[in-house]
């Protein structure tokens, strides 16, 4: 499955720029926007575990035609980001932050029905995602929006903490 090259579709180009509103734009993230989302990443979500998703690390994935890197940029530069890996049947959400600053005012939300857009026009009928046990925001955050907890998973992050893992069927949009 080539996400990117599905996300590049002129076709699709209406949910690829998205203006939410007149503050806000998601769009496919570039590698000049690497450091900022690793430094997020490390600063919100990977707190007390060690650093995994550095610069180059992003920019890889941002360079994977098979994941897709969004950002959510506004007058105050990234207020969020997700990094989601496509295979033929599931779509993985492997990180995803709003700015604590920035949260609670739709952002995650507009990010997520993006990234959810994307995976069912590209015929994806599964989405995965994890969170901290101990993330009771983010375990709520995802329940909101349809994902179903699957598994607790015993010192999932760097053997010291559990983690919650949530699936959410989503149905095949067509090309428009």
């Amino acid at each position: 499955m080539n996400s990117q090259r599905v996300g590049r579709n002129t076709s699709l180009s209406s949910i690829f720029r998205h203006l939410v509103n007149d503050h806000l734009i998601i769009r496919l993230a570039t590698r000049k926007d690497a450091e900022a989302i690793a430094l997020e990443s490390m600063a919100e979500i990977e707190h007390n575990l060690e650093w995994s998703w550095h610069p180059l690390r992003v920019g890889r994935a941002i360079d994977d035609p098979n994941t897709n890197v969004v950002v959510a940029v506004g007058g105050n530069g990234m207020l969020g980001f997700g990094i989601m890996e496509y295979e033929e049947e599931v779509a993985h959400l492997v990180l995803f932050g709003v700015r604590e600053d920035m949260r609670r005012r739709g952002i995650g939300s507009a990010l997520l029905a993006w990234l959810e857009k994307v995976a069912s026009v590209a015929g994806v009928g599964r989405l995965r995602v994890e969170a901290r046990r101990t993330n009771a925001g983010a375990r709520a955050f995802y329940r909101r929006h349809g994902y179903v907890e699957s598994e607790i998973v015993p010192a999932m992050y760097l053997s010291t903490e559990d983690g919650v893992r949530f699936e959410k069927a989503v149905a095949a949009m067509k090309e428009t």
